[in-house]
């Protein structure tokens, strides 16, 4: 009777390296951004329609969704993640409550957790595009996904300095609400500069500033930088040319072998020679 020895586990056969020598490593489980540019082109929308009132209401629950899906794609462990969704989630709802208050002071918090939330989001996609070893076309979408939240960031900074703050943000009174904070941050942001909103305070024209000089940095080396770097990813994989021998321009039938390189010829050289 025959007895069985322990069972030894079969490790998996290496993979198998392309015609570059190089070995395929594990998939990408992130970098995928275009769910989130469609998220935050379709928040900006809601906001500048005629249900900009439920916009601003749902805006701290909208925040919360881009920041759990920039989490989900980042790099990092499994705690930290979990930990900062947790703070995340109890954040968002304070911030929540606050304002539900209906008061300035808690809507002014509420507007600065939301600025926070935001940035940290930027900083998040902006590190993970950053990284990738290549740039493909989920990169230009990270980039333009970080662009639309740096110009919602700063509208939730502006509308924390008008509740914080006395007086109106605007010069001349201008109505401020979520629609032309909005519309004046995208509009200092890609330094247009229409004139038709103007900060009134010294807080929001030095803001306003530092939003315009972000823009210019952000356009004129990350998003120039991988919109030039940027290759099809057929063209990635392309193999590089084999070098022909014998050559193509030698006649056939010359009766000289050129399945091996021919050697140099060395002529050797004796003390009697003069």
């Amino acid at each position: 009777m025959t007895r069985w020895g322990p069972i030894e586990r079969i490790a998996p056969a290496p993979a198998r390296a392309d015609r570059r020598g190089r070995r395929p490593g594990p998939p990408d489980p992130g970098g995928r951004y275009g769910l989130l540019l469609l998220l935050l082109i379709a928040t900006y929308l809601l906001s500048a329609s005629s249900l900009n009132v439920l916009a601003a209401d749902l805006q701290t629950l909208l925040f919360l969704g881009v920041l759990l899906l920039v989490l989900r794609t980042a790099q990092a462990s499994r705690r930290v993640v979990w930990l900062s969704c947790a703070v995340a989630l109890i954040g968002s709802a304070g911030a929540a409550a606050a304002a539900l208050t209906q008061t300035q002071d808690g809507q002014g918090a509420a507007d600065l957790w939301k600025g926070l939330i935001l940035l940290i989001t930027a900083m998040l996609i902006v590190r993970r595009v950053l990284a990738r070893p290549t740039v493909t076309l989920q990169s230009i979408y990270g980039a333009l996904s970080a662009y639309l939240i740096i110009g919602l960031m700063y509208a939730a900074f502006f509308a924390a300095i008008q509740h914080l703050t006395a007086g109106s943000f605007f010069a001349d009174h201008q109505p401020a609400n979520t629609q032309t904070l909005q519309y004046f941050s995208f509009t200092t942001l890609t330094t247009l500069g229409y004139g038709d909103f103007t900060a009134a305070g010294n807080g929001g024209r030095a803001l306003a500033v530092i939003e315009a000089l972000t823009g210019q940095v952000f356009l004129a080396t990350l998003v120039a930088r991988l919109v030039a770097a940027f290759r099809v990813p057929a063209e990635q994989d392309r193999p590089t040319p084999r070098r022909r021998w014998p050559p193509s321009n030698v006649r056939s039938g010359s009766g000289v072998s050129y399945h091996r390189k021919p050697r140099r010829s060395v002529r050797k050289t004796s003390s009697r020679d003069p």
